[in-house]
This record gives structure tokens, C-alpha cells and sequence, in this order.
């Protein structure tokens, strides 16, 4: 016995990509995501949350950065704490480098 017979439609699976309108709103809430993203990457100018950014000057130093920066705390640590952040493997920095300053 058919339910097309009796004014019933038969039942048909759904397509296996989805509905357009499901799609769309993925889509939508996709790019709302993307551009919370990088509106949020610019506003921090892209550096990581923690962390400040400071350019290497003619005699500057990592131990005269640090006890710069942070004249309450030992240098020694800061310095290191520097290196750290900077993947630096000695206390070598170059005129023109960017370094990321841990807060």
C-alpha cells in the first residue's frame, strides 16, 4: 500500500549537504567570527595579551632594557624572562629588532 494513494507524500530523506538556510547562517557566523578576530588582532596590534613590544636602540642592552622597563624587579630574572619570550639563546640583540616584553 502506497501513502502517495491517499493524499500523503512520501516520506524523502533530506539532502546530505544540509539545508541552504543552515548553510548560509554557518557561513554568517562564520565571518562574524573572522572579523571579531581581527578586529581584535588589530586593536592589540597583534602582539600576544601580556606581553609589550619594544624596538632595539643604538647602546641598548637587554639588561638596560630590563632595568629600564622594570626597576622594581631583578634585572637578572627580567633578563632572562626576555630571552624567554624572544627565543634568545645569549644576550645578542640587534639594532632594529622588535622585542616582546613580558608585563
Amino acid at each position: 500500500m502506497y501513502a502517495a494513494g491517499i493524499g500523503v507524500k512520501p516520506w524523502r530523506a533530506a539532502r546530505a549537504g544540509g539545508s541552504r538556510p543552515v548553510r548560509r547562517l554557518l557561513a554568517a557566523v562564520a565571518a562574524v567570527f573572522a572579523l571579531s578576530l581581527g578586529l581584535a588582532l588589530a586593536a592589540h596590534g597583534g602582539a600576544a595579551p601580556g606581553y609589550t613590544t619594544v624596538v632595539v636602540e643604538p647602546g641598548d642592552t637587554l639588561w638596560s632594557i630590563a632595568s629600564e622597563r622594570y626597576p622594581a624587579d631583578d634585572v637578572r630574572v627580567r633578563v632572562d624572562d626576555i630571552e624567554q619570550a624572544n627565543g634568545l639563546q645569549g644576550p645578542t640583540i640587534k639594532v632594529g629588532q622588535t622585542l616582546r616584553l613580558p608585563a
